[in-house]
């Protein structure tokens, strides 16, 4: 994937934000329902498909495989799926971009296939380690040609592997969601158990298309999710809620500028996506829930941020899997809050699409607010005043941190900058119009 050139994009101090929106599509809800379309007989149709880079890399990559994918002009996506082991042999690398996401479970689904496919993804995604993903589907009979685990790589897949039981040694939707697809694969049933809940929309989605999925708690406290392997997928009709991950960059951006009131529709609310919102509460925000339903297996809530007066809290990290996108953000938050705030357990952040605790503390830092980094663990120093700002941010490829940042500059003496704007459009492509409609002050700097 060819890199655009960089844009430099400037936040300023803004006044009260107001507005009604309906952010992006859920990005990890649109991987899942390409993937599974693509992978079941017959139709499926999705509304509210998040139309951003990595996504658009998916429905790529699933064309590439024999899936015939469409869009209408009222924004549907229709997909023609093969069926569960038909999908065909690449002729192309598959390029995933900047998306983690869609390269680890893809690379379950390729796990189930018997032929070989070559993947790549951008400079970013080339840096992730994939070693958590290559060492299950190895040992469920999936062979890897790489160096040093990352991509490229070459995947020589099997209609016929091993079911198997492991244990996830972290945390992680994506290994646990690579497994799972890959047992649709395999002879048998397949186990996953997490010791920690993580987001699971591949549970409810592989149930909406079809596949038998169990939940079982274990003696010990931990969760098993188990697939039968060779179910048969039914193409469904799809309604995508809202990105949760998206919303948060408005939802705080209205949290930190007094007399703000901003308004955000259709929002994926799903337990173990939300602990952002759980922990901006408890450091007092105005945030509202209403209209609270069921779309499709995931629960949906209109969010109405106002803004408030925050206070430092701690964040136990036990909640990390349920918002470990979102502590970019939330350190943005923290930075303008009362007091210290202390943000347990955030070692996954070192292997995002950044080092994203370093980018977290060096950005922060050069905006004027006092951080410490004690192994895994950031506290950041709120004094309640608005931080300066003034600073250039470094991004490092990085869509979360480019966002955070640009809000951060909302509520700073001086404006902040971002070095590269352009990674934005991996989740968020009218970020910066949406922002600058609800009346932030972005602009491209020159």
């Amino acid at each position: 994937m060819s890199h655009k050139s960089p844009q430099p994009l400037v936040s300023y101090k803004s006044g009260a934000l107001s507005g009604d929106i309906v952010p992006p599509g859920d990005k990890s809800i649109s991987h899942r329902a390409v993937m599974l379309g693509g992978l079941a007989e017959g139709k499926t149709s999705v509304s509210g498909l998040l139309e951003g880079e990595d996504v658009l890399c998916t429905v790529a990559a699933l064309r590439e495989l024999g899936a015939t994918i469409t869009k209408d002009p009222d924004h549907i996506w229709h997909i023609q799926g093969v069926g569960l082991g038909k999908l065909k042999a690449p002729a192309k690398i598959l390029d995933m971009g900047n998306s983690g996401t869609a390269a680890r479970l893809l690379m379950g689904i390729l796990a189930g296939c018997d032929f070989t496919s070559r993947m790549t993804g951008d400079a970013s995604l080339c840096k992730r380690p994939m070693s958590r993903v290559i060492l299950p589907l190895t040992q469920m009979g999936a062979s890897f040609t790489t160096t040093d685990s990352r991509m490229p790589l070459h995947l020589t897949g099997s209609s016929h592997l091993k079911p198997m039981t492991y244990r996830l040694p972290v945390a992680s939707a994506q290994v646990k969601s690579a497994i799972l697809l890959a047992g649709l694969s395999a002879e048998g049933i397949t186990t996953v158990i997490e010791s920690a809940p993580t987001r699971d929309h591949s549970e409810n989605m592989l149930r909406h298309f079809g596949a038998n999925v169990t939940v079982t708690k274990q003696p010990d406290g931990t969760e098993a999710v188990s697939v039968t392997g060779h179910p048969r997928l039914s193409g469904q009709n799809i309604i995508v809620p809202a990105d949760i991950s998206s919303a948060a960059f408005p939802l705080v951006a209205a949290l930190l500028r007094p007399e703000s009131r901003v308004s955000l529709r259709n929002v994926g609310i799903n337990p173990r996506r939300a602990g952002l919102i759980e922990s901006l509460q408890e450091m007092g925000a105005k945030i509202t829930l209403s209209n609270r339903r069921d779309q499709g297996g995931e629960p949906v809530a209109d969010i109405i941020a106002e803004g408030s007066a925050l206070r430092g809290v701690t964040i136990p990290a036990e909640r990390a899997p349920s918002m470990i996108d979102e502590y970019p953000i939330l350190a943005v938050a923290a930075g303008c809050a009362t007091g210290p705030t202390r943000l347990l357990g955030l070692g996954e952040l070192r292997v995002k699409e950044s080092d994203r605790l370093a980018l977290i503390a060096e950005g922060l830092k050069s905006c004027g607010v006092k951080v410490e980094i004690d192994g895994d663990n950031l506290t950041i120093h709120g004094t309640g005043a608005q931080p300066v700002g003034g600073a250039t941010i470094a991004t490092a490829m990085d869509h979360r941190i480019a966002m955070s940042f640009l809000v951060l500059g909302g509520a700073t003496e001086q404006p902040v900058t971002i070095d590269d704007g352009s990674f934005i459009a991996t989740s968020f492509p009218a970020f910066v119009e949406t922002m600058n409609g609800l009346g932030l002050k972005i602009t491209v700097n020159r």
